[in-house]
């Protein structure tokens, strides 16, 4: 089972990276300055990361007694 787990994250986190190219390449596509790239993809994606950072520490949490 515990090696599933570790299994799920990496995959997670293979989608996550290509996710966030994905996303800064759309973003960059309509842009012309790198204000207009930069400043909606941090507010796209930090909180994409967050989450993804969050959920991975509670499944890699030790299970309480």
């Amino acid at each position: 089972m515990r090696s599933l787990k570790w299994l799920g994250l990496a995959v997670g986190l293979i989608l996550l990276l290509a996710g966030t190219v994905m996303v800064f390449e759309a973003f960059d596509r309509q842009s012309h300055s790198n204000s207009d790239t930069i400043r909606p993809f941090l507010i796209t994606m930090v909180p994409v990361w967050v989450v993804a950072i969050a959920g991975a520490m509670a499944l890699l949490r030790r299970p309480t007694k």
